[in-house]
């Protein structure tokens, strides 16, 4: 195997480990149930777990989808998140290469999928994961210190104006956890990444929503989490390009 596929097959593989943990993320938080000390168990029988149920993807797909113990139908989303976020991994550091600021698009990106999924499934955003957003931010300005004023304009660039609407509104025209996603988003992205990366979210959650409500002809509350989380990776890989590219049309 060639060293090049053989590296990103181990960033793979990493990111599909982590990606068993966001897993965990996703099913504790909402619980309130503790994601570190707790040890897993199967969510049907409540079983606890051998080291050899647990291997991120290959348990699932060598168990037939199936818990060994009850034989209860386990949930895809086990497998498409674990894939998910190591796709995410082998693409930023592909596009990225090597580099503490790749490792700090890989927390991002991990952070946005649980956070997504959380919010699409109880239309509240923990506030853990704002913080740990926001902890990223910090990080990623102190490192980029230059243009330590846009990241700090950032914060505010989108999250101010949101912050009007959701008290004018008394919270019925966006949520508390939005506001805080697009402040703690602004800091690590800078104020022209994170204004972009909320039109790009915008657009993608009356798309996609309108066509939801189409293919089930039912409403649906509108958790803008998974959209915003989309148009703030986006704009974290290819934000700058695509910028460049619509400004030089004009």
């Amino acid at each position: 195997m060639p060293a090049g596929i053989l590296f990103y097959a181990i960033i793979f593989l990493f990111g599909v480990v982590i990606g068993s943990f966001l897993n965990v993320c996703i099913y504790r938080i909402p619980r309130h149930e503790d994601i570190v000390k707790t040890r897993s168990h199967c969510m049907s029988c409540g079983h606890t777990l051998r080291w050899y149920d647990m291997f991120p993807l290959f348990s699932y797909l060598f168990l037939g989808g199936r818990c060994r113990y009850c034989k209860a139908k386990l949930s895809v989303q086990y497998p498409l998140i674990e894939a998910l976020n190591g796709i995410l991994y082998a693409g930023i550091v592909l596009l990225h290469g090597v580099s503490i600021d790749s490792a700090l698009l890989c927390f991002l990106a991990s952070a946005l999928v649980v956070l997504s999924v959380i919010d699409f499934r109880t239309y509240e955003i923990p506030w853990g994961i704002n913080l740990f957003l926001l902890a990223l931010g910090a990080a990623r300005c102190a490192l980029d210190w230059q243009n330590a004023a846009d990241h700090l304009i950032g914060l505010i660039a989108v999250s101010a104006a949101l912050a009007i609407l959701y008290y004018a509104s008394k919270g019925r025209a966006i949520g508390g956890g939005d506001v805080k996603l697009m402040a703690a988003c602004g800091l690590f992205l800078g104020w022209k990444l994170v204004i972009f990366a909320f039109l790009t979210g915008c657009v993608l959650g009356a798309v996609i929503h309108v066509f939801r409500m189409k293919l089930s002809g039912q409403d649906h509350v509108l958790a803008m989490g998974p959209y915003l989380g989309a148009g703030v990776m986006i704009a974290a890989l290819w934000g700058e390009r695509l910028i460049d590219w619509y400004l030089g049309m004009f």
